[in-house]
């Protein structure tokens, strides 16, 4: 495992394609989780992310967009836009969730992502609905989109990108702990 160097100069609205570039020449094999070693949470949020893959987005897992909430996956568009995703694998999961409305100010659409088994009826209508499992999902209700204000769009990308940085660091160097 290596990590390639280049020397480009990068135009200053291009800054995330280079991250981007650098990220993806940083692990030649990165560590997979099997489907056993994952909750039915997390086997939801893997095919979520899969699917969200396809359609060009880049996604993060158990991300905090503001201090008291965290979004099973958040999801960055080639122009932009912000979806959350909160992954239920049951019925008790949906209805013990009290803080999911709290995500709609920090995202231009809102998905619930179940399995087959889920009565997808409960779901608000008015939100966005992926049939997911540990391997894949399938759009099956687009919401309406809801733009986020410019500030705090830019505000959670450059979240999401320190996030997501921060995450790569902690494969590449496990033991190191920020004195901040």
């Amino acid at each position: 495992m290596g990590t390639k160097r280049y020397h480009v100069k990068v135009p200053s609205d291009l800054w995330y394609v280079h991250f981007s570039f650098t990220l993806m020449t940083m692990f030649e094999d990165p560590p997979q989780a099997s489907s056993a070693q994952l909750t039915p949470g997390q086997r939801l949020a893997r095919g979520v992310v899969r699917c969200l893959r396809e359609l060009d987005f880049a996604c993060a897992e158990e991300f905090v967009p503001a201090s008291g909430l965290r979004v099973d996956v958040i999801a960055l568009g080639a122009k932009g836009e912000l979806w959350i995703i909160e992954c239920k694998s049951s019925r008790a999961d949906f209805t013990s969730d009290s803080k999911w409305e709290g995500y709609l100010e920090h995202c231009d659409r809102f998905f619930w992502a179940v399995d087959t088994a889920f009565p997808t009826e409960i779901l608000p209508a008015e939100t966005g609905l992926m049939i997911a499992d540990g391997y894949g999902a399938e759009l099956v209700r687009m919401p309406e989109e809801t733009r986020l204000p410019g500030a705090r769009r830019s505000a959670l990308t450059r979240k999401i990108a320190r996030h997501t940085a921060f995450r790569l660091h902690g494969l590449r160097d496990p033991g190191f702990m920020p004195a901040f």
